[in-house]
């Protein structure tokens, strides 16, 4: 896998499926997926340790009621 370039974080944790706002203070910011609550984007830091974007990306769903074209 390729490493990211610095500056090029393509990853919007807001519009991840795993993403969620904790009731911390200090850590308002999580992810369900890599199981960690931060006081960034956890994208950020997935990207500062590994030097990649998130792998365990999922966008949301635009429309919850339905079907993605891959799940017909």
């Amino acid at each position: 896998m390729e490493r990211a370039t610095p500056g090029t974080m393509r990853v919007a944790c807001r519009n991840c499926l795993h993403y969620l706002v904790t009731w911390d203070i200090h850590l308002p910011h999580g992810c369900r997926a890599h199981g960690f609550k931060t006081a960034r984007s956890p994208a950020q830091c997935v990207y500062e340790v590994s030097g990649l974007e998130c792998l365990l990306f999922q966008p949301k769903n635009a429309e919850p009621g339905r079907l993605r074209e891959a799940e017909r």
